[in-house]
């Protein structure tokens, strides 16, 4: 009898597109179906997953399988590469074999960007995804707030849906402060949180990424953190956010006033990290803070 192998955390699910909807000028929803899709773990919060678009003219895509599969897909010939994008799911419906994500439409041109703003029922991709008969712990979700203490949740458009997803899992009785910078005012989005929660939407316009985020940050830890003793002692080393990938996520949080979850534009979020951390005296432990892009370079999957 041939053993079958051991189900991994993480599995390559063939999909093409269901449905496109233009949620804002900004924001675009893809619905994705896929014969496999009923096996997607649906664990909610910033669960990240890769997606894998076609190379240009070409209709299907071809990513090595297996838990290799990215060295594997690093060591192709860069034309034989297909475009791979961390994104953030958005919703999860086993029962309709279906996985909403929302991507952010750049002014890049990048090729996600080319690619949703042409993206029509039946287009084919691959999502690399959290497999369901595996259980629970497949990684990917960064949100691990203390049982107790408010929240500081802050980010930009690339951040959004991340956000939107810890909103939406929260419980009834949860408190803090959420900001969110988007290019403009029409990109603020319905979302359901708790009534202890505050949603603030920052129009960047014409202003430079973090030009809104940064202060609003600042003045929401002084109003979350007034009256609690700073802890002491905390240096920052600062990272390097060209050669370095600007990710800390602690693994355990200790019982803290506030509890800060930061994504976006990495040069951004170095600059709130050292704010709390440095300036407000906020645990580090209890800072998760993730560079999803960094200004001026390409992203990389």
């Amino acid at each position: 009898m041939t053993e079958s192998l051991p189900i991994a955390p993480w599995r390559l699910f063939a999909v093409e597109v269901r449905e496109v909807r233009r949620l804002t000028p900004s924001f675009v929803r893809v619905t994705f179906t896929g014969p496999d899709l009923h096996l997607f773990a649906d664990n909610g919060y910033d669960q990240r997953i890769k997606l894998a678009l076609p190379l240009p003219g070409e209709r299907g895509v071809d990513l090595p399988g297996g838990a290799d599969w990215y060295a594997r897909w690093r060591a192709l010939p860069e034309h034989r590469r297909n475009p791979v994008r961390t994104y953030t799911v958005r919703a999860v419906r086993p029962h309709l074999s279906e996985v909403d994500i929302d991507l952010v439409l750049h002014g890049d041109g990048g090729p996600a960007t080319r690619w949703a703003r042409r993206a029509q029922s039946g287009d084919e991709a691959a999502i690399v995804g959290p497999d369901a008969r595996y259980g629970s712990g497949h990684g990917g979700v960064e949100f691990r707030p203390p049982a107790t203490g408010s929240l500081l949740l802050a980010g930009d458009e690339t951040a959004v849906p991340a956000i939107c997803g810890i909103l939406e899992r929260l419980p009834l009785d949860a408190r803090g402060r959420v900001l969110l910078e988007v290019p403009i005012a029409e990109d603020a989005l319905p979302v359901a949180a708790p009534p202890g929660v505050e949603i603030d939407w920052l129009s960047r316009g014409t202003g430079g990424h973090g030009s809104r985020l940064v202060p609003a940050v600042s003045a929401a830890a002084g109003e979350l953190l007034s009256g609690c003793a700073p802890s002491t002692g905390q240096p920052v080393v600062d990272v390097d956010v060209d050669p370095e990938i600007l990710w800390e996520v602690p693994d355990e949080v200790p019982s803290v006033p506030l509890y800060a979850w930061l994504a976006g534009e990495a040069g951004v979020i170095r600059t709130l990290r050292r704010h709390l951390v440095a300036e407000r005296g906020l645990d580090r432990r209890a800072v998760a803070f993730m560079g999803y892009w960094r200004l001026g370079r390409a992203n990389l999957a």
